[in-house]
């Protein structure tokens, strides 16, 4: 059902935790499913330096916020925006498509902890706000 690269992830969670005093946070959940994901973001100069996890759910889930965190770091803002829930499958090497909404949801708290950081400290957000 999983590819050996989704197993590992869920496993062995890269990045899993939390950034006290986070630079941006973005909580995402699904209620159909009950999968929830928490991520947080250290942003320096325009660049994410680090990023971290906190996720109840499912396998595809956990590793998709594992990969996720893992493809943002090190990243400015606008190409860490640009991964998008796809990207993430495909670091994956697939997801069932039954379990493709968990991309979706890492892709969504990426966002959602991005325009966190900029409302925070007052950088347009990408939905203009």
């Amino acid at each position: 059902m999983y590819s050996e690269r989704v197993m590992d992830h869920f496993m062995n969670p890269r990045n899993m935790g939390e950034i006290p005093d986070a630079d941006g946070v973005g909580e995402v959940g699904n209620p159909a499913c009950g999968d929830i994901m928490r991520i947080t973001l250290r942003i320096e100069e325009n660049r994410i330096v680090d990023a971290k996890f906190k996720t109840f759910g499912c396998a595809a889930a956990i590793a998709s916020s594992s990969m996720a965190t893992e493809l943002v770091r090190g990243k400015t803002l606008e190409e860490a925006w640009a991964v998008t829930n796809r990207a993430v499958a495909e670091a994956l090497e697939g997801l069932p498509p039954q379990k493709l909404h968990c991309s979706v949801l890492a892709e969504e708290g990426i966002h959602k902890a991005i325009d966190d950081y900029r409302a925070r400290y007052g950088t347009p957000t990408a939905n203009g706000g």
